[in-house]
């Protein structure tokens, strides 16, 4: 029904940048919550930030530690995910999905969201 496209990833030295989009189709965008999530190998896929429909309300985990900022362009169907100071640990593939429309706020859990990219990976050097 929903399909999301993640790009923007890619391999950066400690300390860089870089921003990464998620593309919707296939489901009216502009209402859904999204959420970016982020899994290293053998690990727990772990929340990374959400943000509202209307973008004015986000929500992030502490590790983000202000570093990332999420953002979303309704008339393109896009969030993104601005990451800033990376560091080696935040190496990992990143997802971004929709949040169920009966969620809670914040959806910071795994099971609050239905419909997922296919990631985009993410390896930062040391």
């Amino acid at each position: 029904q929903v399909q999301l496209v993640e790009s923007g990833g890619g391999l950066v030295q400690a300390g860089g940048s870089l921003r990464l989009s998620c593309a919707a189709s296939g489901g009216t965008f502009s209402t859904y919550t999204m959420g970016w999530f982020r899994q290293a190998p053998g690990k727990e896929r772990d929340f990374v930030a959400a943000i509202r429909w209307s973008g004015g309300r986000t929500y992030y985990a502490d590790f983000v530690k202000g570093r990332f900022t999420i953002s979303r362009d309704n008339a393109k169907n896009t969030v993104y995910l601005q990451m800033n100071s990376l560091k080696p640990e935040d190496t990992a593939v990143y997802y971004c999905a929709t949040a169920r429309p009966g969620s809670r706020w914040p959806p910071g859990d795994l099971y609050d969201y239905d419909y997922w990219g296919q990631g985009t990976q993410v390896t930062v050097s040391s």
